[in-house]
């Protein structure tokens, strides 16, 4: 069978140590951070303070905003502080430490759907919305707003990605091997919320037990289908998953549903089942701790739970490690300390080396940044209009379309930091327009 794909991309070491670990519980933490903006949107207000106790479950942050998502405890406890705490991606932010006191206790409230509010697309949909469900590939976009498009934009299919194409990280593998079956449920309540027929799931051909497990899961289902995509970075971005699958093309400035497609990562339909039909709030999620931990493992953590706590799990550091990151070595992000807390967002804790040549050296010209680009974009001309500050023409070349996937950096070879330059010249645009 010939797998799909998109032009561009790279095909780096792929690094998997963990595709094989079952998924294992890690230890319940004794105290948590809940930060309360783990979404893109509007942040959350506390609704909890000192001395409060809380059960697993409880609501204890909320924004009246459309594009935000709610918080929850993740363990049964006290609440200790409210206050500044670092966060994995803004530096610091407002969040809910809570130490825990004892035997865990759900909150009572909590209760799934009944079975006719389960036929009913707005009650599922208000349902993902208080449960705090969020795009669980990294972006963190909250699930209801992006499964609620305008009467004026129908939606035709569903792509569940179960690419997981950065290097290292197998926590999504690892859910469609051992969950595949829920997933598919929550795929399921999605296509009734959207109204659509044919569902592909997405998964690079680097996952064999994954592929078999998911085709076993549909073989009953109407209008669903595997689909298999070549081995490549980064197949699974949006756009360009798309593009591989459907040959449709997202527009400039333009968003899925402009061309009748949502995609959802196949650990929020597992989310999206298990707040459907359990009642569960989104305060537990898959992640890998890898690359030069003594145990890497795939870990089903509570959300607050910190970094720390689970490199210990893991056995710790291995001598020399030097950097730690959130996420992948692709688009993952640097962390200044371990004392930061798993957020929604956060799909794998990597350990490596870093032995990166700093030093910045002058473009040659080769053009390799260009080739690799996915949306087809110019990165070295982009550095130029950053460098020389010429900040009218960042429109003309289109650098709000570039999705940062570190492709043109990986290749360059004068060590250009191609894509810290275009994260400039994108501030520089959102604070013209502010």
């Amino acid at each position: 069978m010939r797998v799909k794909t998109f032009p561009g991309g790279v095909h780096p070491p792929e690094c998997k140590l963990t595709s094989h670990q079952p998924i294992e519980e890690a230890p319940l933490p004794e105290r948590v951070i809940i930060l309360l903006q783990q979404h893109t949107g509007a942040p959350n207000e506390p609704l909890v303070k000192k001395g409060d106790r809380v059960f697993t479950g409880t609501l204890i942050g909320k924004s009246e905003e459309f594009i935000s998502a709610p918080v929850f405890s993740s363990i049964t406890g006290k609440v200790v502080e409210v206050g500044n705490f670092p966060h994995p991606v803004l530096g610091r932010g407002l969040g809910v430490m809570i130490e825990r006191d004892g035997e865990e206790e759900m909150d009572p409230s909590l209760k799934p759907l009944g079975e006719s509010e389960r036929e009913n697309p707005q009650a599922l949909l208000q349902c993902i919305r208080e449960k705090g469900i969020v795009g669980l590939g990294g972006a963190a976009f909250p699930t209801a707003v992006k499964l609620s498009p305008p009467s004026n934009k129908p939606i035709d299919t569903l792509i569940l990605n179960g690419c997981e194409c950065e290097p290292y990280l197998t926590a999504d593998e690892r859910l469609m091997v051992e969950r595949g079956e829920e997933i598919i449920e929550g795929a399921k309540i999605i296509r009734k919320i959207l109204n659509v027929q044919k569902v592909y799931i997405a998964i690079e051909e680097n996952k064999p037990e994954a592929i078999q497990s998911m085709q076993r899961c549909i073989e009953k289902e109407e209008g669903m289908e595997v689909a298999i995509l070549k081995t490549k970075y980064p197949e699974g971005g949006e756009k360009q998953l798309i593009q591989a699958l459907l040959k449709r093309e997202v527009p400039s400035g333009g968003l899925p549903l402009d061309i009748g497609v949502v995609v959802q990562n196949v650990g929020t339909c597992l989310a999206i089942y298990e707040a459907i039909y359990k009642g569960k709030p989104l305060y537990e999620r898959v992640i890998t701790v890898t690359g030069e931990v003594n145990k890497p493992k795939n870990l089903r953590v509570r959300i607050g739970t910190l970094f720390k706590d689970l490199i210990d799990f893991c056995g710790g550091l291995k001598e020399g490690i030097n950097q730690v990151i959130m996420g992948g070595p692709m688009m993952g992000i640097a962390q200044s300390t371990l004392e930061v807390p798993v957020i929604k967002g956060t799909t794998g804790i990597l350990a490596i080396k870093n032995t990166w040549d700093s030093k910045e050296y002058p473009c040659i010209k080769c053009a390799r940044c260009v080739d690799v680009c996915p949306v087809r974009i110019l990165p070295t001309a982009l550095v130029r209009i950053v460098k020389f500050k010429r900040w009218e023409l960042l429109e003309e070349y289109h650098v709000l379309d570039c999705i940062e996937c570190g492709a043109c950096s990986y290749v360059c070879p004068s060590f250009i930091p191609i894509v810290q330059y275009i994260k400039v010249g994108k501030e520089v645009l959102r604070r013209k327009a502010r």
